[in-house]
């Protein structure tokens, strides 16, 4: 059903949908009519479209949540249509929205459910949590004995995504998993997957009503109309320069050269360099830090290591020396992952111009500001500009030449 990576760990299989299709009695009309779909081993694929078009349906068909009235699933080089359909949801990772988790089993017993499940020892499965909550950036040590209701919605996501990784299925489905979470949580949630996805390399089928998550996550988007029917099954690259039709152009709206921010990563630009102090430092040092720098601004961290405040000159003249009254604290930070897009929101709302990136555990990494943003931006429209220039130019080539072979064909005419 899958590969093996170089680590170990079980890499992505292929998904082949033919021909599927879901009927309900009662019905006339099919809820997925039809649906024909290869899925390349460890790429993303993302469905996406309007309220009750059957993007759930379809997927839950995958792991047979839902039965297939006719058609076959293939993954790798198994028929599992009519395989077991318990012992196919152990191969096969799902995550929802909400977390699903059980309420009234630790984060460590979810995670280590279907492991249990599928015959691991008790060390292997020991060693398994730890790895996977380590994985999803939650320390061991804390979120171990910890129940869902104590954790925030966001780290009930991680958990989540957690869990369906655990047994290292080759493919991960998920339907809607972040859509229940504050706007900021989930643009940390959505690197976070990105980030697994650059080590983990599994195939993922991903359900979301949100054309610009879909952008961000997906290799490839499969817009579907009602009954799932595909309207355009491409990269988003190609989505948003090229919609095939008035319905995906609907999907892509307006500003689609804006939209591309979302293809570019925060790693993909400078990152700069800014001063920082701690909270352990004496106040002096902070003092001398400030007088000392080029700019008037630095960034306080926290003991560990991530950004707690920005700090300007006039701060602690105003907070009469004391640190607990200096400064603003940090609101939001990216991470490398982030696109560019998440970058630019997050500056926009911050006075200062720039926003600070952090790694998996939130340490400090760097700052992208105003600047770097804005002349990606006009290098996105400069490139857009020169395009549309061209595909002019080629169309009116196109017209020369047809003029020209009319014309001939005038002349040779009796």
């Amino acid at each position: 059903m899958s590969e093996t990576d170089g680590r170990g760990s079980t890499s992505g299989a292929t998904i082949r949908l033919e021909n599927l299709t879901k009927r309900y009695p009662g019905n006339p009309n099919p809820s997925v009519d039809d649906v024909s779909m290869d899925i390349k081993a460890g790429e993303t694929v993302v469905f996406v479209g309007p309220s009750g078009c059957g993007k759930s349906t379809t997927l839950k068909m995958i792991n047979r949540l839902i039965e297939p009235t006719s058609g076959r699933i293939r993954i790798g080089d198994e028929d599992v249509t009519d395989m077991d359909p318990v012992k196919l949801r152990r191969k096969i990772g799902y995550a929802i929205q909400s977390s699903g988790l059980f309420p009234h089993m630790t984060v460590a017993e979810n995670i280590a459910l279907v492991p249990k499940m599928t015959g691991w020892s008790k060390a292997k499965v020991k060693d398994r949590v730890e790895e996977m909550l380590d994985l999803v950036g939650l320390d061991p040590r804390e979120f171990h004995g910890r129940y869902p209701r104590q954790l925030s919605g966001g780290q009930q996501q991680r958990v989540g995504v957690a869990r369906a990784l655990a047994a290292d299925p080759p493919v991960l489905l998920m339907d809607e998993p972040f859509g229940a979470v504050d706007p900021i949580t989930r643009d940390h949630l959505q690197d976070e997957l990105i980030r697994l996805q650059h080590e983990l390399h599994k195939t993922i089928v991903f359900v979301t009503h949100d054309f610009d998550e879909a952008i961000k996550l997906g290799d490839r988007i499969a817009v579907l109309r009602e009954r799932s029917h595909i309207a355009q099954f491409d990269t988003p690259e190609a989505i948003l320069t090229n919609p095939t039709d008035d319905f995906v152009s609907g999907f892509v709206g307006a500003g689609a050269a804006l939209k591309r921010l979302n293809l570019t990563r925060v790693r993909d630009v400078e990152i700069a360099d800014f001063p920082t102090v701690s909270v352990d430092d004496p106040l002096q040092r902070i003092f001398n830090a400030l007088r000392g720098g080029a700019g008037n601004e630095l960034l306080m961290l926290d003991r560990r290591g991530r950004p707690y405040k920005w700090l300007r000159r006039g701060d602690l003249m105003r907070a009469k020396g004391s640190l607990a009254r200096a400064g603003q604290l940090v609101h939001d930070t990216v991470t490398r992952d982030a696109t560019l897009h998440d970058a630019l929101e997050a500056v926009l709302t911050d006075s200062g111009g720039r926003v600070a990136v952090t790694g998996r555990r939130g340490e400090y990494i760097g700052v992208v500001d105003m600047e770097t943003l804005m002349n990606s931006v006009h290098e996105m429209l400069e490139a857009d500009r020169l395009a549309a220039a061209e595909h002019r130019h080629d169309l009116e080539e196109l017209r020369h030449h047809r003029t020209e072979q009319e014309l001939e064909g005038g002349a040779d005419s009796p």
